[in-house]
């Protein structure tokens, strides 16, 4: 006999989070996530009013049990990198903690449309619900998830116009001079209540010195090496120093007083990705901006130095030799023979050691013949002496003629070609403005600026090389005023103040002095 089947739809219980025990009571564990995109006062103010409001918003919900407030303080929203609170967030949902996550917007939870999309996903695989509340989207809605690309998409435009924005605010701020400096990695300056900068005595002291010591013919790691020695510390307060940091402090511009505007810029304003401005976006160069650590001169008598480094030493044979400061005769020795530089070498005569200079033709296969001699350390140490001692005995003699050479250099020092670059540059610049404003083509005022800083950047080059020659010889002239007897040992600081070039021939070895003397010792 047929049976009439009574079947009874039971509707399905809508579940979010994990599955529960049966006799637990089914609270949605509910968790919010706060941020705010900025560290100003105004900001600060939003994020712990946010903080708040979530706090008692979800504790007033009967049907609710408080799963915590995650919160980032100052970090942008256009990716999920470097928010540790979001990704905790994340980490707690994943691990079955957290039901339910509230926010006040899509551009508070991610400005990135992928990432938005990818960790709504990931929580929805996990059943685990984000609600926004500006928006009125729960992501377990079945219009949710297309409601949410929509309203996804346009964060991301919003967060694209942002960047837009923020890129044209600098823009203007670097057309009118403003320079702005982090300075908390950053040796020898800070910022005033005016937020201009000003020179921490202390730590100017230690740039002066790096400066001085580069110049003295220390490499950037021997100069490392002193400052880690000496327990001095890094702009940003660590022990350890790295030869890049000596570097970018040899050739920033900064400390004579000036400023380079905008050497990197944003090629994506999701990744906030910064690659160096090589000429596609403006740069903005001021002068005078703020006071100088290191005058003009020696910053320019670095760069030249730092240039020559780079290039090494150009052999007779054609080869290139690096730079190397290992020791204080190191590329200052050259054969009189074939032209070649001396190397130090530990040799081992018959169970006899020493430590001897020879030419490299006869270490290396230069494609040179050469039958120099080989010279022993000690008697070129004793060869420095001997003409720095017949300096000293001759000096009103080596005096009048220095004078006469500072006399020559300071004459033909101090033109104005700098000058008359600078006025060029200033007509080209109103020009370049009036052009760009007008959106009307200034590719050949760009070229002809270009042109002109490289021509200015020589003429201050070679200023700075003359001027260099009058230090040095101000150097020797003060030295021999000041020695009033002569020397009884071998002095290495006196040889990498005084010295230039060592020449070795049969009979002979010729000292030349940084102000250009000549000596010859025979040996």
């Amino acid at each position: 006999m047929a049976v009439n089947k009574n079947v009874m739809i039971i509707p399905a219980i809508k579940r979010v989070g994990n599955s529960r025990k049966e006799d637990e009571t089914p609270k949605l564990r509910v968790a919010a996530y706060c941020r705010v995109s900025t560290d100003s006062d105004e900001q600060a103010s939003s994020y712990e009013v946010q903080i708040e409001h979530y706090t008692e918003f979800i504790k007033k919900n009967s049907e609710w049990e408080f799963a915590g407030i995650f919160a980032d303080d100052g970090i942008s929203g256009t990716n999920t990198k470097n928010r540790d609170e979001f990704n905790r967030m994340i980490d707690e949902c994943m691990a079955g903690k957290i039901d339910m996550v509230i926010t006040k917007s899509i551009s508070r939870f991610a400005r990135n449309t992928l990432d938005c999309l990818q960790y709504i996903r990931k929580l929805k695989d996990k059943n685990v619900a984000v609600y926004f509340e500006k928006e009125n989207i729960n992501t377990l809605d079945a219009k949710g998830e297309i409601m949410l690309t929509i309203m996804a998409s346009l964060a991301q435009q919003e967060s694209q116009s942002l960047s837009q924005n923020v890129k044209l605010g600098y823009q203007y701020r670097y057309q009118q001079g403003e320079v702005m400096v982090n300075c908390s990695r950053f040796l020898g300056y800070t910022k005033d209540e005016n937020k201009r900068l000003v020179i921490v005595p202390e730590e100017a002291e230690i740039v002066k010195r790096i400066y001085r010591e580069y110049l003295e013919g220390s490499s950037m790691d021997k100069i490392k090496k002193g400052l880690e020695t000496d327990g001095i510390l890094t702009g940003a307060g660590k022990k350890r120093w790295h030869t890049s940091t000596i570097r970018k402090i040899l050739s920033n511009e900064k400390y004579i007083g000036d400023a380079l505007l905008q050497k990197t810029y944003t090629v994506d304003f999701l990744t906030k990705k910064r690659v160096v401005n090589n000429g596609i976006v403006p740069q903005y160069y001021v002068e005078n901006n703020h006071e100088a650590i290191i005058p003009r001169e020696i910053f320019m008598q670095v760069q030249e130095e730092l240039v020559r480094r780079s290039r090494g030493h150009i052999s007779t044979s054609g080869k290139k030799r690096n730079f190397s400061s290992n020791h204080v005769f190191s590329q200052i020795i050259f054969c009189g023979e074939c032209g070649e530089i001396y190397r130090r070498v530990h040799w081992n005569n018959r169970g006899k050691k020493s430590i001897v200079w020879r030419c490299v033709s006869r270490l290396e296969n230069t494609g040179l013949t050469c039958h120099s001699r080989t010279v022993l350390e000690d008697m070129i140490g004793i060869a420095t002496v001997e003409a720095i001692n017949k300096l000293i005995v001759q000096k009103d003699g080596f005096l009048t003629i220095l004078k006469e050479n500072i006399e020559t250099v300071i004459s033909e020092t101090g033109n104005n070609v700098v000058s008359e670059i600078d006025k060029k540059l200033e007509e080209l610049q109103k020009d370049l403005l009036r052009l760009a404003n007008s959106k009307e083509d200034y590719n050949d005022i760009a070229d002809e600026i270009y042109r002109l800083r490289e021509e200015r950047h020589k003429a201050l080059a070679e200023e700075a090389g003359k001027k260099g020659s009058k230090q040095r010889l101000e150097d020797m002239e003060k030295f021999l005023n000041e020695q009033s007897t002569l020397l009884e040992k071998y002095d290495e600081q006196l040889v990498r103040r005084l010295i230039e070039k060592i020449t070795v021939y049969d009979d002979k070895l010729t000292i030349e002095f940084k102000s250009g003397v000549e000596i010859d010792i025979e040996k």
